[in-house]
Order: C-alpha cells, then structure tokens, then sequence
C-alpha cells in the first residue's frame, strides 16, 4: 500500500508564502493525478486547491491561481504545492492526495494533514 508522508506548513503572515511537499513511498507502478486538498474548519468538506496530472498540466481553484504552484518530480515520488501571497483565508489544514497505480488496480491515497495558518 502506498503511504504520503507531508511536509511543510506553519504559521506566515499575510503576504508571505509557504511550501508543502508530500512524498509517496511503499509499493506501486507510478503515481497518476496528484493533487492538494483543504479543509478551512471542522466538519467542512475538503476542497480542492489545486491538481497535477501525469503529464504535468495543472489546474487550479479560482481562488489561488496565480498564487498557488503545483509541481511534481516524478523521480522522488513527490507533489509540491508552492504558495505566494497568502492571505488569512488560505488558513486550512492541506492534504496532498494521490492516484496510486498498483498492478492489482488504482487506489487513492491521502497524506496525514498539515496546518497552514496566515495572520492578518
């Protein structure tokens, strides 16, 4: 089974920025569609920030684009997300998520969580 392990996060002021890194590792073919998830507050349903597919087009919510960098390196198994200009309601809890490509079939894995917090 395939595990994300994330990176990054943390506390940043308005206006700064803030890298995540999520790194796939176990027992897989390659990773399909990657992409980064958040969740703004508790019992909220997670909402997609940004995605990667396997040939490197990225697409983005309306309200991150040209904020928000997705990037993935297919040699290290690892998604980033690069994020500038933050404002207080980028303020979530991130999850990186992964199409996983087994030979037993495809299976979505999901990173632990990472908080990210910007002050006004």
């Amino acid at each position: 089974q395939a595990r994300l392990e994330q990176s990054g996060g943390g506390l940043v002021q308005s206006g700064g920025s803030l890298r995540l890194s999520c790194v796939a590792s176990g027992e897989f073919i390659r990773l399909g569609t990657m992409a980064w998830y958040r969740r703004t507050a508790p019992g909220k349903e997670r909402e997609l920030v940004a995605f990667i597919d396997s040939r490197g087009i990225a697409n983005y919510a309306d309200s991150v684009k040209d904020r928000f960098t997705i990037s993935r390196d297919d040699a290290k198994n690892t998604v980033d997300l690069q994020m500038n200009n933050l404002k207080p309601e980028d303020t979530a809890v991130y999850y990186c998520e992964a199409i996983v490509v087994r030979r037993g079939g495809n299976e979505n894995s999901w990173g632990q969580g990472t908080q990210v917090t910007v002050s006004s």
